[in-house]
């Protein structure tokens, strides 16, 4: 198998205390970032950090904000104020020389009975805008599964703006705790525009993300859909704590043999 890009996750008001930790795993940070951090953001430290990155010749990944944000909303100043964030977000992301930057959708069928359709024909006009940032940036955008049951809507989201820089997150804490279909049906689906991963585990009940292996996920599928790619997606190990992190470090490099 071809070599993994493996990431850890840590939070923007931990930077400090843990980017060094990810570098020294030979991982590439995925930073998350919440909205009102974005508006008091120290720019001398995002200064730092991009150095630190650039000098370590790493380029990260950025999970955007999510909190009450949702690029299908209904109401338009929804949409105004997830575009904005989006976009203030995309901006560091540029800054620190991101690869990628992960999406939540902000759908699920209990806030939009019946309205699939038409929570996704507005997502379809928001994105290109953003689109258009995130190519002069050399970032491309991934969008993650969240609610969803199925991989349904999100398809007809990427496949319907049918661009190089938007493609899918598979976040299989989610699908164990929200999916309805196999995961090998899931990944086939996304297959043709699967960007980035996200690797945490759980019992089936809480999004617990405990360490990959600790849980009740099997994984099993994942792996052997990594085993037919010519191109493997990025990888984020998305824990809480540097045990759980290496913990999962360790299991996830034994998919490679």
């Amino acid at each position: 198998m071809k070599q993994f890009c493996l990431g850890g996750h840590i939070p923007w008001i931990q930077i400090d205390a843990y980017l060094k930790l990810v570098l020294d795993l030979d991982l590439a940070p995925e930073i998350a970032i919440k909205g009102p951090e974005l508006d008091s953001l120290d720019e001398a430290l995002l200064d730092q950090i991009a150095q630190t990155l650039e000098k370590a010749k790493v380029r990260p990944t950025v999970h955007a904000p999510f909190f009450d944000l949702n690029p299908g909303a209904l109401d338009p100043l929804i949409r105004q104020a997830t575009y904005q964030r989006l976009s203030q977000a995309l901006s560091v992301a540029d800054h620190l020389n991101a690869r990628l930057m992960v999406i939540h959708p902000g759908f699920d069928k209990w806030r939009y009975p019946n309205l699939d359709q038409a929570w996704l024909a507005l997502a379809k006009g928001f994105f290109p805008p953003l689109l258009e940032q995130a190519s002069a940036c050399d970032c491309r955008l991934a969008i993650e599964n969240i609610y969803e049951e199925a991989p349904d809507t999100l398809v007809q989201l990427v496949n319907g703006i049918d661009s190089e820089w938007f493609g899918h997150c598979f976040d299989a804490g989610h699908w164990h705790l929200f999916g309805k279909r196999p995961m090998a049906e899931w990944l086939e689906a996304i297959s043709p525009r699967l960007f980035h991963l996200h690797l945490h585990d759980n019992h089936g009940r809480a999004d617990e993300h405990l360490p990959v292996g600790d849980g009740t996920i099997d994984f099993t599928p994942l792996i052997l859909h990594l085993h037919k790619l010519s191109a493997l997606p990025s990888m984020t190990l998305e824990a809480h704590s540097p045990e759980h992190l290496k913990k999962s470090l360790l299991q996830v490099k034994t998919w490679a043999d």
